[in-house]
């Protein structure tokens, strides 16, 4: 893993002392596909990035600088990149400090294994908290996920769906979710919690689909699922309990699309 750290403009060796995102979860980040030195969606994690400094009312560093840092840390090369801003140092309480320089971090990590087969899903336990100001973004604060993942240590395991605390599907723990029923595509709404992924914005157009409350039921009965991120791309789901699916040929369309339009995903397609 290479790592490099900022405090505004200045390159710094570690994140700096009192710093808010470490204390309080005070900051955002983007998680991100890197392939032969380029950055998949890279406006599209920027558009993100930027609403959730909006919501969260902190700065970001300039853009073009750290894109001249994300070209110089991947050198060409492929790999999973992750970007933190916190809004800075200060000291103790909850009350920002007003005029904080954002703390900023780079690191690149290895690419995660390609699945060979469909996803085995399980339901969780811990539920998201409706908090609609929040909703959306990619927040510091991961600790339902931290807790949600933590419910299993089973390898034949992928992933868990996680419920609201009204108890509507929202997401996977670190993916969202698609469900197919008489031919429509349909997403749970992000405007009450979870977060609203860059692969997702791109389903939803490419699909036509449909946001919409999902109940657990309408998901173990759809004719189709799959999950999404921007890093692993298009996920077929064949278990969640005890629902099964078979390999669909509109999934692995989607695939091929988006292998397509994004060659780092081309040897993820069955």
């Amino acid at each position: 893993m290479s790592v490099r750290w900022f405090s505004g403009e200045r390159a710094v060796p570690a994140w700096p002392d009192h710093d808010r995102g470490t204390a309080y979860g005070d900051g955002l980040f983007e998680t991100m596909r890197a392939h032969r030195g380029n950055v998949l969606w890279w406006d599209a994690h920027w558009q993100r990035l930027a609403r959730g400094a909006t919501a969260l009312r902190l700065r970001l560093p300039d853009q073009a600088r750290v894109r001249d840092e994300v070209n110089a840390l991947l050198d060409g090369g492929d790999g999973v990149l992750k970007l933190i801003v916190t809004r800075g140092s200060g000291g103790r309480g909850y009350a920002p400090p007003p005029d904080a320089e954002p703390n900023w971090n780079l690191a690149v990590h290895p690419l995660p294994a390609v699945p060979t087969a469909g996803l085995q899903l399980r339901w969780c336990d811990t539920r998201l908290a409706l908090q609609p100001a929040l909703a959306g973004i990619k927040h510091c604060n991961r600790l339902e996920q931290v807790l949600a993942r933590g419910e299993w240590s089973d390898p034949d395991v992928h992933e868990g769906l996680m419920l609201s605390q009204a108890g509507d599907v929202v997401s996977a723990i670190a993916a969202n979710v698609f469900v197919l029923h008489e031919g429509q595509w349909k997403t749970p709404r992000i405007d009450r919690c979870g977060v609203a992924g860059v692969c997702r914005s791109w389903a939803l157009d490419t699909l036509q689909a449909q946001e919409a409350r999902l109940a657990v039921t309408e998901v173990e009965a759809a004719d189709a699922v799959f999950l999404c991120n921007a890093v692993r791309g298009i996920l077929p789901v064949a278990r969640l309990g005890a629902c099964t699916w078979r390999p669909h040929p509109q999934v692995a369309q989607l695939q091929r699309h988006l292998a397509a339009e994004h060659p780092a995903f081309a040897t993820e397609v069955s």
